[in-house]
Formats: C-alpha cells, structure tokens, sequence
C-alpha cells in the first residue's frame, strides 16, 4: 500500500515568526513535531538566491509559506526557488501559502502599454510546480481567475469581528464600519454584516495618482465610533485623511482594521500622530519594530486560520467553512473569549 503523505512546512525568509507559529499550532493540533523543514535560503555575493533542502521530502505534501512582501522580488523569487527545489525532490503536492500576496494591485490595465503584473506572477507560480494557492484578501477577487490552479482565498473580516465584539462589547450600538473607497465596499460590508453595524463610505477622488484631491462622507457618522475596513495600508497618507475627515464630520472615535500592514515610508508616523485611537492589523506581513513599538498599533495573529486551513487542505476538507464563526471563534478562543 502506498504511503500517506504527511502536511510538512517549509519557510523562506519573508515572515519566519509566522511560519514558526503556524508550526507551533500544527505541532499541538496533531500531537507530533511539525517544525518547519530544514533548509537553507541564502544569498550568493551577487546577490544571487540558493535554496538547499536539508531532509527528505519525497511524496510528501509541502506547504511553502512565504508572502511576497517588501522586499518583493527577493521574497517571490526566494518561493519559486523553493518550489522548484521541492518539484525536483519529488514531493507529492506543492502549496504556496502566501498571506500577502505581492503585485495584487497591478490586477488590470488602467492606461495604455502598462502590465497585469498579477497575472505574470500567477503563471511564474504555476511554471515553478505550484499546485495550489492560500492567501489572504487578496486585493482583487478576480486574480483568482488568473491562476489554473485552485486558490484558497480566506478572508480577515470573520478575525475582525472577533476583534470588535471583544473590544467594543460594550459600544455595539454605537458602531459604524466604513470603506475608506467605493470600491472596498464589499470588504466592509461583509464586516458590518458580522457585527451588525451600519454602513458608511468616504468617497475620494484624485487630481493625480497618490494624490487624494477631495473626500466626501457617503452616510451620517456623527457621534459615532467609525471602523475603517481596508485589505492594504501602505504610507497611510489616505488612511489618515480619512480619518480627519470621519472626525470632521461629528465622530466620536476612528479605528481601523488593515488586513496588510505593508506600512512604507512614512507611515507609522502618521498613524501615530493622527487622530485615529487605533490600527489593527494582521501579521501576514511581519511587523517592523517601529510598528512594534507604536502606541496606537495593534496585531492580531493569522496563524489560527492559516493553521487549520493548511490541516483542512492535507487532509481534503473544507476550508471555507473557516468563514464562519462557529468554526472560527474556537481557534481563537484563546485570544478571544466570546460569552
């Protein structure tokens, strides 16, 4: 009879802590040593990446975890090679686990002679013997379709509604989620659902791209605590305009809830000297020690869901029923104790 193949980790260098989390969990759920496959991911002088596996990964099912966060190229490239070195091993099956999926944003043609970058990275993935994709939120649902291969696309929205019920059980009533675009509205939306809350939009519009010209605030927030819901902040200049504006308009309080921290430039700075009483945000990018440090910046842990849905694909059951809180809520009952 042939053998079963067993869930095993590997890790390139984009988001260790996380990796080693996720491995932690593994290791308790199924009561054996799930540490991360030991291998080596290292530079040459020029700059050059070299991937050496060090055991024995035959017929196995492999799950790199590996997002493509800052800095981009080297972290894609670090996963191709890793799956290439793993497609010449012979293992079984090949999953990328990227929490954060780079090059999400170039997911169309917005002008003439410009790429779809997301669809590039999509075949580079298939081409280096990726047989499957778990992310998290990615910034289009349609790059699904770009891939030929299934991709698991959980979401942080049910994690956030854990969030909010716990810090704010005692202010319910006096929620607003709001979408920092017209076009994350859906993202919202899918929060105010599981919170029970209105909805609100600011509607902005741009002079020229970066530049955010004018806001408008589509529903009445006044004396109300505004949550932000958006997949990404990068220098946060729109995230806190934003928030003025919300303040402008009679709030009571702002928070956010970021899904993807990539957190460029200027932008922990701002957050921490804006009006915002806080940013949450997940750890599918790791977070730097300025973010660490901020006053107003807090992280809530994907390796929960990220765990168990690794588990639910090894062992062919479904991950979407990770979406809903009778699921979810006792993977992180340790972090959030709902009455």
């Amino acid at each position: 009879m042939p053998t079963p193949t067993e869930p095993k980790l590997i890790a390139g260098n984009a988001n260790k802590p996380l990796a080693d989390a996720i491995a932690r969990r593994m290791s308790l759920y199924r009561g054996v040593d799930q540490a991360p496959v030991e291998a080596r991911v290292e530079r040459f002088n020029d700059g050059e990446i070299f991937v050496e596996v060090f055991e024995n990964v035959r017929g196995e099912d492999m799950f790199i975890i590996q997002p493509t966060s800052n800095p981009a190229n080297d972290n894609l490239m670090e996963l191709l090679i890793i799956s290439d070195a793993l497609r010449r091993s012979s293992a079984d099956r090949i999953t990328a686990v990227i929490p954060y999926f780079g090059y999400a944003r170039q997911d169309r043609r917005t002008k003439a002679r410009t790429p779809i970058s997301a669809k590039l990275v999509a075949n580079m993935l298939t081409g280096a013997g990726i047989e499957r994709v778990l992310t998290m939120d990615l910034h289009a649902a349609q790059i699904q379709g770009f891939f030929d291969i299934p991709v698991d696309n959980l979401y942080a929205s049910p994690i956030f509604a854990l969030d909010v019920k716990t810090q704010f059980k005692d202010q319910m009533d006096e929620l607003m989620v709001v979408s920092p675009d017209v076009g994350g509205v859906a993202r919202a939306r899918e929060l105010a659902k599981r919170i029970n809350a209105p909805l609100s939009i600011v509607d902005k519009r741009r002079e020229n791209p970066g530049e955010v010209a004018e806001m408008t605030v589509i529903g009445d927030v006044k004396d109300k605590i505004c949550l932000i819901v958006d997949d990404i902040c990068d220098t946060a200049g729109t995230l806190c305009k934003a928030a003025q504006v919300l303040m402008d308009k009679g709030a009571k309080e702002v928070h956010s809830y970021i899904t993807h921290g990539v957190m460029s430039g200027p932008a922990v700075e701002r957050v921490t000297n804006s009006v915002m009483k806080s940013l949450v945000l997940t750890d599918t990018i790791q977070p730097t020690k300025a973010i660490s440090k901020a006053s107003n910046i807090r992280i809530v842990p994907t390796a929960p869901i990220f765990t168990q849905a690794i588990l639910n694909i090894w062992n062919g059951t479904s991950v979407s029923s990770l979406f809903e809180d009778k699921t979810l809520t006792p993977i992180y009952e340790s972090l959030y104790h709902m009455d």
